[in-house]
């Protein structure tokens, strides 16, 4: 299920939107070059950049202090929110900022929405932090911000409509669906992928990189809990 737009229209130019994707693009972009060079070292290059760029739960505990603080581990807080994992995983994050994130931006405010887009991603490493505090694995992604943003869109507009795509084998149907089912669908998604992570842990898994589920889960919280204390300056339309 990929969704392609929905039926709320803004009534004004999401300028913040439209530079935190192009922010987004460019940063991956230049990871991307990295790499890009059949030279080792390279690949080893790119590496280096996500590990001193991206927010690694034990350096921001304390439990794996490293020799270089730069960043300081809380700035990485907010760098890992525009580091990317792959190109599914920048085109998916940014999918999603765009269809939902202009109206969240209509209704906060430029201001208002830029500071709630950061809160909500840092709230999202902070609890992805707190489940898995002894993590040396960094997190990167655009995720528990953009979760936030969900999370708003879902309070004030639960009657909005988005238009999906449903591919299952070789059928493939676009259709509108209440926004309170496709959203509603991808938290509960993700807290059932997070509980089977936590489960596995717990088990003696080994740690290896993946999807931080609780950073998707503390971001759609967060953005709900935002949405109010920021008081949006006029009510939804729907």
């Amino acid at each position: 299920m990929l969704p392609l737009k929905d039926d709320v229209p803004s009534s004004s130019i999401p300028f913040v939107t439209i530079a935190l994707i192009g922010l987004n693009v460019a940063v991956f972009l230049y990871q991307v070059s990295l790499g890009m060079d059949a030279d080792p070292r390279a690949a080893r290059a790119a590496q280096a950049f996500v590990a001193e760029f991206g927010m690694v739960p034990c350096r921001l505990t304390g439990a794996c202090p490293a020799a270089d603080q730069f960043p300081h581990p809380v700035v990485t807080m907010f760098t890992s929110m525009f580091l990317h994992g792959g190109l599914f995983h920048v085109g998916g994050n940014m999918l999603y900022l765009w269809i939902f994130g202009d109206n969240v931006e209509d209704t906060l405010g430029h201001g208002r929405f830029t500071l709630f887009y950061l809160a909500s991603g840092v709230a999202g490493a902070v609890v992805q932090t707190l489940v898995n505090p002894q993590s040396s694995v960094p997190m990167i992604g655009a995720s528990g911000a953009v979760s936030g943003i969900l999370g708003a869109y879902l309070f004030l507009f639960p009657h909005a409509r988005v238009l999906v795509l449903f591919i299952f084998g070789f059928f493939v149907r676009a259709v509108y669906v209440p926004a309170m089912i496709v959203l509603g669908f991808w938290i509960v998604v993700q807290f059932l992928n997070g509980v089977i992570t936590v489960t596995v842990s717990a088990s003696g898994g080994a740690e290896t990189g993946g999807t931080a589920w609780f950073a998707h889960i503390g971001g759609f919280l967060a953005g709900i809990a935002l949405l109010f204390l920021m008081r949006p300056r006029r009510t939804a339309r729907l």
